[in-house]
Formats: structure tokens, C-alpha cells, sequence
């Protein structure tokens, strides 16, 4: 390598590794130290010298001035030592000059292992001190490869994991996909620190929203709850001790802005916003919507709700495959059991026929008859007072006129004696 060459390298390191110049010529001497103990035993003193701005590269080896014709490694000739040093005598230690060319291939391997060694350590120690401090950070990055179902991301000068188990069931990454996650750890692996990142966990929301949401990095909005089931749907429940603060519009944004970036980032994963309460009554009918609730029973004791709801709302309250009931669960830190109410229904269907019972005693008809009629909304002898021969035959299409107008004269009949 030429000395431009060098420099380059140095330049680049520097740069894009974030290595300065001066860490490196350490490296760089450390290891021409190491590589020349191949050539010369350990205990020869060698020393290297690096001009980190020129290129320029030195290296000296303290050897015994000998007048054998076959030195050993660690000698040198009396008279190539009286070149360096005229007053050098036999057994002498002088500082000769080494020709790096006279290294072997042996040699060489080792420099290169040494470099790579010392690299990693010293990038080791730069991603210990610099993620450290970042974990519940967002960071982007760039897909770079798949290890099996892990995901390599680029982040610059380091490389990010995102285990499977991070990763967001509903996505797909592709190399060279610019995507964020989370700083979830940075820990030992196998090959040294590892940059755990993820895209599955609850704080990703929670600290996107804190992006957004100024409300919330100043304290004015306080997140006191929140579930997320990645890539489907996330409740959050939010809270504001100041009055005049709408926790929830705050969040939410002018026209939805702020929640729609989060939603945008989150690939349309749905994200409900309600505000918290310390009512647990309220806080689950908030949790469970957009499902409407019939009836709340509360159990102190095992901490549990039953959540009553109709037919239509039942699907609603579960949630597909289940995931609005057991965010809710898991947002208020009870156990909630979600049952269709059937006691509404057996009570119309009760009052319905009590209705028809009534009708077809009071105007002496047929129960079948009195039951199209009371079936179109006329359930009362009072109903079908207020009402015309017209609207009677014109609801229940099997009256002849003569026989609605019959039915009414039997309702005012009836009525009237009801009332003397």
C-alpha cells in the first residue's frame, strides 16, 4: 500500500467509522508490533513510528550487536550496528531499522488478524458507549440482510438486530428498505455487543407518540395506560392533570394529523385513544369500544368484569380473534369476560306476548289476528285509538277496510270501560 493509499484508508475509517486518526494509527502500530514477534522473539523490543498526516511508516527492533556470520533473529552484525552507532560494541542492544519487505507471509496473515482483532474491539467499545445511553431511542436504518428470521439493519456506522420475535407479524422487509425501530438493548452476543432493535414492542407507539405529541414530552399529557397487539390494533388511555388539556385531542391532533402519523408508521395498524379514568366501570366501557355495552358487573374480590353486550355488539367487543377484548384486559389490568346479555331479550319477547294476550282479550279477536297487530307497532287498546282506519288496513294488509274500522270501534269501546 502507497502512501495516498494509506492515507485514504485512514481518511475513510475516520468518516465512516467514526475511528479517528489517531485511535487508528495506535491499531495500526499495535499490530505491525505484533506481526514482526513472528519475525523476532517476543522479547525484542520493536517500536513503531506512524506520521498519521504524512503516511509515513517506521518500524525499529532493538538488537544485539554479534560478529557471528549467521545471526540469530534478535542480532544483528557488529558492523551494519557500528552503521547506525559507530561506539556500538559486541553484545550491544542498537536500534536498527526494519524493512517491512523482509516479512513473510506468516507475517502478514498475523498483521491482518491483529487489525481486524483490534478493530472490533475498539468498535465493541463504541457501540457500548454510544447505545448505551440511546436504549428507548428510535433510530432508522436501512434493511441490509436476513439472518434466518432475523433482521440486520444498517444504522450507519454500526449494524442493529431485529430478532423474529421484534419483528411486526403483518410486515414484510425488504434489503434496502429504510425503516425505524426501537433501541430495545444493546447486550453481549456470540460476536461481541448486539444492537437489539424492534418494531413489536408497546414503547415503539408510546415513544412515536412522544415524537409527535408535544403534550407529552413536556408532562402535560401523561400516557397511563397502554396494549398493543403488532400489527393489529393498539389502545391507548391518556390523561391530563391540567383541566383545560384534552388529553385525548391533544393526542389525536387538528384533523387527526398527529395520530395519522403514527398510524402511517405503524402500516395501518389501528390505534384507539380514550381518556383514562381511575373509575374502573368507566375505564372498561372506554377500553372495550367501539363495542356499546348493555351492563358492567364488577368482582372486587377476583378482579374481574363481565361485560354484558346485544347480538350486534358482541363480535365488536371480542374483536378479531379476540383482540379488542384482550387489549382491554390488559390495558386496565383486569380480567374482563365478554357474554352476549339474553335478558333483554327474553323480556320483549315476554312483554310481546303478554301484549297480544291482552290485545285479543280486550277487543275479543282471535290471537293470531291480534298478533299482526300488535307486530306493527298497535301492542295497546291506546295505540290503536290514536290511530285511522287507513293506517290500520294499510299495516296489516289482511284488514278489509270494514274490519279496521270494526277493530277501532271495539279499541274506543274498550278504553272507554277501562276508564269509568
Amino acid at each position: 500500500m502507497n502512501t495516498q493509499d494509506f492515507l485514504t484508508v485512514l481518511d475513510y475509517m475516520e468518516k465512516e467509522k467514526g475511528i479517528s486518526r489517531k485511535v487508528m494509527s495506535s491499531v495500526i502500530e499495535n499490530a505491525l508490533v505484533t506481526a514482526a514477534h513472528k519475525t523476532y522473539p517476543p522479547e525484542t523490543e520493536v517500536r513503531v513510528s506512524l506520521d498519521a498526516k504524512t503516511g509515513k511508516i517506521q518500524m525499529f527492533a532493538k538488537l544485539k550487536a554479534t560478529d557471528r556470520a549467521r545471526p540469530n533473529p534478535d542480532e544483528v552484525s557488529v558492523v551494519k550496528a557500528r552503521s547506525v552507532n559507530p561506539s556500538a560494541r559486541l553484545g550491544d542492544l542498537v536500534e536498527i531499522e526494519l524493512d517491512a519487505k523482509q516479512f513473510g507471509r506468516i507475517a502478514a496473515q498475523v498483521f491482518k488478524q491483529a487489525m481486524n482483532q483490534n478493530l472490533r474491539s475498539i468498535e465493541k467499545t463504541m457501540i457500548m458507549e454510544e447505545f448505551q445511553g440511546r436504549v428507548g431511542d428510535i433510530v432508522a436504518g436501512t434493511v441490509r440482510r436476513f439472518d434466518r428470521a432475523d433482521v440486520v439493519i444498517d444504522l450507519g456506522k454500526f449494524e442493529g438486530i431485529m430478532p423474529a420475535r421484534e419483528r411486526v407479524p403483518t410486515e414484510e422487509y425488504t434489503p434496502g428498505e429504510r425503516i425505524r425501530a426501537l433501541v430495545m438493548a444493546v447486550q453481549q452476543g456470540q460476536r461481541g455487543p448486539e444492537i437489539i432493535l424492534s418494531r413489536a414492542s408497546p414503547d415503539f407507539v408510546r415513544r412515536l407518540l412522544a415524537l409527535e405529541v408535544a403534550e407529552l414530552a413536556d408532562g402535560v399529557v401523561q400516557i397511563k395506560s397502554l396494549a398493543r397487539e403488532p400489527g393489529f390494533r393498539t389502545k391507548i388511555a391518556v390523561w391530563s392533570d391540567v383541566e383545560k388539556v384534552d388529553p385525548v385531542g391533544a393526542c389525536v391532533g387538528i384533523r387527526g394529523s398527529r395520530v395519522k402519523n403514527i398510524v402511517r408508521e405503524l402500516n395501518n395498524e389501528k390505534v384507539d385513544l380514550f381518556r383514562w379514568s381511575p373509575n374502573i366501570h368507566e375505564l372498561v366501557i372506554e377500553a372495550l369500544k367501539p363495542a356499546k355495552l348493555r351492563k358492567i358487573e364488577i368482582d372486587e374480590t377476583s378482579h374481574r368484569v363481565r361485560a354484558l353486550v346485544d347480538a350486534e355488539n358482541l363480535s365488536l367487543a371480542i374483536g378479531r380473534k379476540g383482540h379488542n377484548a384482550r387489549l382491554a384486559s390488559r390495558l386496565t389490568g383486569w380480567h374482563i369476560d365478554v357474554e352476549e346479555d339474553k335478558t333483554e331479550v327474553v323480556g320483549f319477547e315476554q312483554k310481546l306476548e303478554q301484549a297480544v294476550q291482552s290485545l285479543a282479550t280486550a277487543l275479543g279477536i282471535e290471537v293470531p289476528l291480534a298478533q299482526k297487530i300488535a307486530s306493527v307497532g298497535f301492542s295497546t287498546v291506546e295505540a290503536l285509538v290514536e290511530a285511522t282506519e287507513t293506517d290500520l288496513a294499510e299495516a296489516v294488509p289482511d284488514l278489509t277496510p270494514e274490519q279496521a274500522k270494526e277493530i277501532l270501534t271495539k279499541a274506543q269501546a274498550a278504553l272507554a270501560a277501562a276508564k269509568s
